[in-house]
């Protein structure tokens, strides 16, 4: 049995990062961070003392994009499309989740 070392931040939605934090946490390097940007994919929000800052919710989108490069060894091009699909469908599901709450019963499985 393996032993893994895993690292936990604690986010909140006003925590901030830098380019250089976002890259070092997400396993990507800040080039494909910068071409991600580019895409659209990850979107900036503000420039402090020279440095560029990000909500740190964008760790978990490079830590997915990360992964999906490495595990489907894609492009830069095929990996913009993948996150935009992903998070396509994480918002549809958000609201089917909404009208489910709703209007209980009507997405049920007959």
């Amino acid at each position: 049995m393996k032993a893994m070392l895993t690292e936990m931040l604690w986010m909140d939605e006003h925590t901030t990062i830098t380019l250089a934090e976002l890259a070092e946490l997400s396993g990507l390097s800040p080039d494909d961070i910068n071409e991600l940007i580019d895409y659209g994919i990850i979107t900036p929000m503000e420039e402090q003392r020279g440095q560029t800052l990000f909500h740190a919710h964008y760790v978990i989108t490079a830590k997915t994009a990360h992964r999906l490069r490495d595990d489907f060894e894609l492009d830069t091009q095929g990996l913009a499309l993948a996150m935009t699909l992903i998070e396509r469908i994480q918002e549809l599901e958000a609201r089917l989740r909404e009208i489910g709450a709703k209007h209980p019963g009507l997405l049920s499985d007959q």
